[in-house]
């Protein structure tokens, strides 16, 4: 496609780079194209088409209704492959010859619509991405003919739902863990299959995870990977007489010790008769010190064990730390050890004295401050019952609970009509929480004299923006005596064009991942913390302009139909 469009975006491997050259976009997943859609989606184009519709110029909204997981915010994720995906839509030739045959009926001169569409005519305007949201405030604005933006509607809410709740759930563990504390993504084998263990690492990065074990999402998205071994590495070993390379060079490679494991076996009879130690444990494990000993002669500079396939205190601990302080002797530091099970505020309790007791009776610096990894299903409620007891974990391993967001399955994103060919449009319900709020608006947050957010406000496409120092009446949408006037200390304008089509419109730049990632946490901390607790958060004030109030309720009024009783 040699007109294929482009934008200044995200290239494979860039988390934590910058932007470079305008290149090409192509969605992450190549399963991502126009057909990714609902079948009705082409019913109504169709329909839009035959009745000479197809090119009103119409808006759509993206938002959502309520916040997930019980709390008072989400964070927004995946814009950037809303980005790329609308910047490669074009019907190939089989992706018609399908359609031809699914929708026999329809005429020619509609697959021959198809097959030249794109999305020059389309504008896309929407909060950057890795912010802080909320219900009812539009994420998204789509603008351009009614019978393409349709075609978006799926694609689009598939590629914005989960990436905002996982992300959510991702920077919900980063609050109830604390910012001190190591997050490691450990969902790639719990995951709804390999996109949604890509998507998960991609998105749990940007909500505040430091790094992932899945080796694909690294060389993709440029995220940090960590990862060890497991419980079968551990088992596999049957003694150290297994090891047959037993050498190992000093790291600062003066030397070389001949035979490493006789010095791990040295430094255990020191440890288990030194007075600090006795009677705390018996024999260890031979096979577990065999495994940890390999493991060590393969990466001596990034030495961390998982200590519980015996048992933790009684073997685990103690061939670790026989271990660690031989490549102590042979100037390397080990990372520390990991926790898969049983009570881990005790264990990583006693794992940390342990440690302390180590550098006091061989005074090697810094072993009493070795991290300590925990994971075993942990969740947000493990975390903070963790914290609540008292723990000495530096790092937490988090997977299936994180990744599925097993909480609640779903955002519920919604993409509604909000004005066609200029005149305001607006869905009705008896359920007030499902009203629409019509018309194109403009989206602004408003900030205190403390630096917080206090309310977000939406008005008309046309109203004049709030001003510093000007006091401003906010109301609820709906409910009419919730309203309050606000005098912001500074405005926000939350919408920013991200593809401005055929328009002259300035593009903005679409952040690296690092970036949104930098972003999130920005929002995270400079959010009220009341709004942010995990249990009874108060609600974040969302509201509409006077104005744009009073033209809700005309247009309802005016849409609703009369009853009469007889």
């Amino acid at each position: 496609m040699d007109s294929m469009p482009t934008a200044t975006g995200p290239r494979a491997g860039e988390a934590g780079g910058e932007r470079g050259r305008e290149v090409p976009l192509r969605p992450t997943n190549p399963m991502v194209t126009p057909l990714l859609t609902d079948l009705y989606q082409f019913t109504m184009a169709y329909a839009y088409w035959k009745a000479g519709k197809h090119q009103d110029r119409a808006v759509f909204d993206l938002y959502f209704r309520k916040n997930p997981f019980g709390g008072e915010y989400t964070v927004f994720g995946g814009l950037d492959e809303c980005i790329r995906f609308i910047a490669t839509f074009k019907f190939e030739v089989d992706d018609i010859s399908f359609l031809r045959s699914v929708m026999p009926t329809c005429e020619d001169g509609f697959f021959e619509y198809l097959k030249a569409i794109d999305c020059k005519d389309v504008e896309v305007y929407a909060i950057p991405e890795g912010s802080v949201v909320f219900p009812k405030i539009p994420m998204m604005r789509i603008e351009g003919p009614v019978a393409v933006v349709q075609l978006l509607e799926t694609p689009f809410i598939n590629l914005v739902n989960y990436a905002s709740l996982v992300t959510t759930n991702a920077a919900r563990h980063r609050l109830v863990s604390g910012k001190s504390k190591t997050l490691l993504e450990f969902g790639l084998r719990r995951a709804q299959g390999p996109d949604g263990g890509m998507s998960a690492s991609r998105y749990c990065y940007m909500g505040g995870f430091d790094a992932t074990s899945n080796v694909a999402a690294g060389r993709m998205f440029g995220i940090p990977l960590r990862g060890t071994h497991s419980h079968a590495f551990v088992s596999s070993y049957m003694g150290p007489d297994e090891i047959t390379d037993k050498a190992l060079r000093r790291r600062d490679g003066s030397s070389t010790c001949q035979d490493f494991v006789s010095l791990v076996q040295s430094w255990l009879s020191k440890i288990q008769w030194a007075s600090s130690f006795v009677g705390t444990f018996d024999e260890t494990n031979q096979s577990e010190l065999a495994a940890f000993t390999s493991y060590a002669l393969a990466f001596p500079n990034s030495f961390l064990a998982l200590v519980d396939t015996y048992d933790v205190m009684k073997s685990g601990v103690p061939n670790f730390c026989a271990v660690a302080l031989a490549l102590s002797d042979l100037g390397y530091k080990a990372i520390g050890i990991r926790l898969d099970s049983g009570d881990l505020a005790y264990l990583s309790t006693e794992a940390r004295k342990f440690f302390c007791a180590i550098e006091e009776e061989f005074g090697v610096l810094g072993f009493g401050k070795m991290s300590i990894t925990a994971s075993n299903d942990l969740n947000e409620e493990t975390i903070d019952a963790l914290n609540k007891q008292g723990h000495e974990i530096d790092a937490f391993g988090i997977g299936t609970y994180l990744v599925t967001c097993y909480a609640q399955a779903a955002l519920g994103c919604v993409f509604k009509l909000v004005e066609i060919n200029k005149q305001p449009r607006i869905k009705l319900s008896e359920d007030v929480t499902k009203v629409s709020i019509p018309c194109k608006k403009r989206c602004y947050r408003l900030y205190g004299r403390d630096g917080y957010p206090l309310v977000d406000i939406m008005t008309g496409d046309n109203e004049p923006p709030p001003k510093v120092g000007e006091r401003i009446l906010c109301r609820h949408p709906f409910n009419e005596s919730k309203r309050a006037y606000v005098v912001p200390q500074h405005v926000e304008e939350l919408l920013k064009c991200y593809w401005p089509g055929n328009s002259d419109k300035t593009s903005a730049e679409l952040p690296s991942l690092k970036k949104s990632r930098d972003r999130c946490l920005q929002h995270l901390a400079q959010m009220r913390p009341d709004h942010m607790r995990r249990l009874n958060p108060t609600p974040y004030k969302v509201s509409v302009s006077a104005k744009l109030y009073d033209y809700i309720h005309f247009l309802w009024l005016n849409e609703a139909p009369v009853g009469e009783l007889q």
